[in-house]
């Protein structure tokens, strides 16, 4: 079992001596990945709901502070040896194919192939239109065609790709990813539309816990879901097994338990010995990388809750 952290790219991940020293907190107790989330601008007007939440309120409407995604990690990069980088995820449509394609192989090279691609179609329409990104309605469409180019991109000689929504010839891109064929692509979303694009392009999907409309938050939920991704590599002619399961429960609290949609303790709430329990049932149904949210209050209370986990849940489960 691995383990990773997730933070906004605002707040605590949000200033450069404090990015830098959980970062180096992070790899010295023995994380594997260190993921930042992704908004470039957030509209003032958002009438898009945001899927993580019941109200469909977005939580950083307030100020719209966000440090830019890739940049941020490239820092982090450079902090930090042996960490794995993670885009948490990647919003596709903010960005043209070749200049993403171009941004992460060059953090995979500055960081000595410790980048891992995760992406996804996006939800908020505001931004992706401000962004002079593909109409919303065909987002996963052209989401689909982006990844094609990153395969194209970090792979091919002489990159070639004639669809709707990415199209080059004639150019040569270097230099390449370190990381061969190219840095591991994880797929979020839970929807069957997600879990087909994993089954079809990606090596590891990374779906969050609590989605009010596709919740994963039982071993049962997400042992299906994930067969689910399998079944449609199997369909894409692909190896099932060469894709990994990992799950975002950015909520996971060593403490008070939290109330589930049953009435039940929410997984991944509550004393260590429960959350070390949950893991394992979930790790029955084929869970391989699990990540929780980083951010605390400020910095002590974010190092404070990296040690703790770290001692009291990933030291037992490992």
């Amino acid at each position: 079992m691995k383990f990773g952290l997730h933070f906004g790219s605002r707040g605590v991940a949000g200033e450069p001596d404090s990015l830098k020293a959980i970062a180096q907190k992070a790899e010295a107790l023995g994380y594997d990945q260190f993921g930042m989330s992704d908004h470039v601008i957030v509209a003032t007007n958002v009438d898009s709901a945001y899927p993580y939440s019941a109200s469909g309120k977005f939580f950083a409407q307030d100020t719209g502070i966000s440090l830019e995604q890739v940049t941020a990690l490239s820092f982090v990069a450079a902090a930090t040896s042996r960490i794995r980088l993670l885009t948490s995820v990647m919003v596709l449509p903010h960005r043209h194919p070749m200049l993403a394609a171009k941004m992460l192989a060059t953090v995979d090279v500055l960081s000595k192939g410790r980048l891992i691609a995760g992406v996804g179609v996006g939800w908020m329409a505001e931004e992706i239109s401000l962004l002079g990104g593909p109409p919303f309605a065909n987002r996963a469409a052209a989401s689909d065609e982006f990844i094609e180019a990153f395969q194209e991109l970090w792979t091919a000689e002489k990159p070639s790709q004639q669809g709707d929504f990415a199209q080059f010839d004639d150019l040569l891109f270097a230099p390449k990813p370190v990381q061969t064929p190219h840095p591991p692509i994880w797929i979020g979303g839970e929807s069957k539309p997600a879990r087909r694009r994993t089954g079809r392009y990606g090596n590891g999907w990374y779906p969050v816990a609590a989605n009010p409309r596709t919740p994963l938050d039982t071993p049962q939920l997400y042992g299906a879901a994930l067969a689910d991704v399998r079944t449609e590599a199997e369909k894409a002619g692909r190896d099932p097994s060469s894709i990994s399961g990992a799950l975002l429960a950015i909520y996971c609290r060593i403490g008070e338990e939290q109330e589930g949609r049953d009435g039940a303790r929410l997984a991944f709430t509550g004393s260590a010995e429960a959350i070390i329990d949950d893991i394992g049932r979930f790790r029955e149904q084929g869970l391989q990388e699990f990540l929780i949210g980083g951010d605390g209050s400020d910095l002590k209370g974010t190092c404070d809750r990296l040690e703790e986990f770290a001692s009291e849940v990933m030291a037992k489960v490992r």
